[in-house]
């Protein structure tokens, strides 16, 4: 008599084994290890996001010793020109980067966690030029002076604009493919941004800082206003830290995330709320800078693997340092004139999209 054959795992049975596996993953001897050394690794760009302060600090169209600089920093002497500078000017630029290039970071691996889409960027699918749109509506039309308050209209706008780019591209064949959304969200980004300048246009003064502002931009604000959106942005910081476990099950897709107890629908939400607050805060403060929330999550996924858990925190890291090197060559590049940092982002992750968008891999999602 033949021997008994086992029946093959069904597809219920098949999901259950790929939600066990993921929820306990094999012990290699090479995990330990791996983690070590992305733990150095985050060491390793904390002390070179220190170094960048520094030189943040200490270069532009005057150049200050690092000695004075961080005299200025711990021994302020007031009657000192080059410490004056640094304190007043400087180091609220520098924190303004910081803040404005962690909230396009984290939200740009958030935004390709949740849509699944490579291509997917605050600043190409309309959710920054609505923040933008918005500020500059609140900005011209309801004499708002509070920052705190103009934050929630940069909150609105970006909302609408994820909503407006999502729904438009979810029409016809397909849904919202990566290729799809990208089309449309660079489209919807190109209408808001003209309309905010025919209202620009209204007040001579307004339209020559949108001038600078509409390129990117992280001057004219000050640490009282840093000190309003500091709040949010933290609050988005630890929000996108607490789903790396969520994100991790739904890039397996949405049946195994369910298999393994995920509420999709629940880490989408919180997600999207995250998004919108870092994002609508980053552009309240700087202005629509495109393609760092794209070029990021791209590096730190190179440097850790699919994993999120991995992922966000790097980018915490790696968004930030981008800024600051795009703004430090901003301030050389033409010195003693200044570009605005947002074309210095556009000239590295323009050539960065293209080549995304050439894969083969990509146009064919």
């Amino acid at each position: 008599m033949s021997g008994v054959k086992a029946a093959p795992p069904t597809a219920t049975g098949a999901a259950a084994v790929a939600a066990i596996a993921v929820r306990e993953p094999v012990r290699r001897p090479g995990l330990v290890r791996g983690r070590s050394r992305r733990t150095l690794g985050l060491v390793a760009l904390l002390l070179l996001l220190v170094l960048l302060c520094l030189l943040s600090l200490a270069l532009g169209s005057r150049d200050v010793a690092l000695g004075q600089t961080i005299d200025a920093l711990l021994n302020y002497d007031p009657g000192n020109p080059d410490q004056a500078v640094i304190r007043e000017l400087r180091i609220p630029r520098t924190a303004i980067g910081l803040a404005v290039g962690v909230g396009l970071g984290l939200a740009g691996v958030l935004m390709q966690g949740i849509t699944r889409n490579p291509l997917a960027d605050p600043g190409l699918l309309g959710i920054t030029a609505g923040a933008f749109l918005a500020v500059t509506i609140a900005s011209l039309t309801i004499d708002v002076s509070n920052t705190f308050a103009l934050l929630w209209f940069a909150f609105i706008g970006a909302a609408v604009g994820a909503i407006f780019t999502y729904g438009v591209a979810s029409l016809g064949r397909g849904g919202p493919t990566p290729i799809k959304l990208a089309i449309v969200g660079t489209t919807v980004s190109a209408l808001f941004l003209a309309l905010t300048t025919l209202l620009a246009l209204r007040s001579v003064d307004a339209y020559n800082a949108l001038l600078v502002w509409s390129a990117g931009s992280l001057t004219g604000s000050n640490l009282d206003s840093l000190n309003q959106a500091g709040v949010f942005v933290v609050a988005g910081v630890v929000l996108a830290l607490t789903l790396g476990r969520p994100l991790n099950a739904l890039a397996l897709g949405e049946d195994v995330a369910r298999a393994q107890g995920q509420r999709v629908g629940l880490t989408r939400a919180l997600a999207g709320i995250g998004i919108v607050m870092l994002a609508g805060t980053a552009t309240a403060m700087g202005g629509p800078i495109v393609f760092v929330g794209l070029v990021v999550p791209h590096v730190a996924r190179a440097i850790t693997g699919p994993d999120y858990r991995w992922i966000l925190p790097y980018a915490l890291m790696l968004a930030p340092i981008l800024l600051l090197v795009a703004d430090i060559v901003a301030r050389l590049i033409m010195a003693p004139r200044e570009l605005p940092v947002g074309l210095v982002t556009v000239m590295i992750g323009g050539p960065f999209f293209i080549a995304l968008v050439r894969k083969r891999r990509i146009a064919e999602l």
